[in-house]
């Protein structure tokens, strides 16, 4: 995979986020406007300052039944480290695990600016158009496959396999 994060780069004008100065109730509409369950949060001068997910706008409204949706903003919500940025010169191992653990890595300059996201389905899509990596990928699966039923025999003391089981 000889590419580089630029390739997989979805810019900052083609992605949808939010500023952390907005309402509750200005968030939640462009939320639910966009069909995002979870966006990237920049401040106003475009610094990257985490994500919100529809769970965080409904968790704060339990937590506080008689908030003004006016008078409470998006950075008062923000859960610290909930989906880290990575730097724009990050390895390509390193976006790859980090795209493991999160649904879309935003990516920021040296100076924590929010230049873009990669998805993990930008990732994907390369990777399945890769022939060589699709053929990697299908003989993996082939091999796990077989592994999996060679340890389930062993593990349920049954000697059969239980491939069909749904586990």
């Amino acid at each position: 995979m000889g590419q580089n994060l630029f390739f997989f780069l979805t810019n900052k004008k083609q992605t949808s986020f939010l500023y952390d100065n907005l309402s509750l109730r200005d968030g939640m509409w462009l939320m639910r406007e966009h069909g995002y369950t979870c966006v990237p949060v920049v401040s106003p001068d475009g610094e990257y300052k985490g994500a919100v997910t529809e769970g965080d706008f409904l968790y704060y409204l339990t937590d506080h039944p008689d908030t003004d949706l006016d008078n409470v903003f998006i950075r008062q919500i923000l859960r610290p480290d909930f989906i880290q940025a990575v730097p724009f010169n990050v390895s390509m191992g390193q976006l790859l695990a980090t795209s493991l653990e999160q649904n879309f890595v935003p990516v920021v300059d040296d100076r924590n600016i929010f230049i873009g996201i990669v998805t993990r389905k930008n990732i994907l899509a390369y990777l399945m158009h890769d022939k060589d990596v699709k053929d990697r990928i299908i003989e993996l699966s082939m091999r796990i496959a077989n592994l999996g039923g060679f340890y389930s025999d062993r593990l349920s003391g049954t000697g059969e396999s239980i491939h069909g089981s749904g586990c």
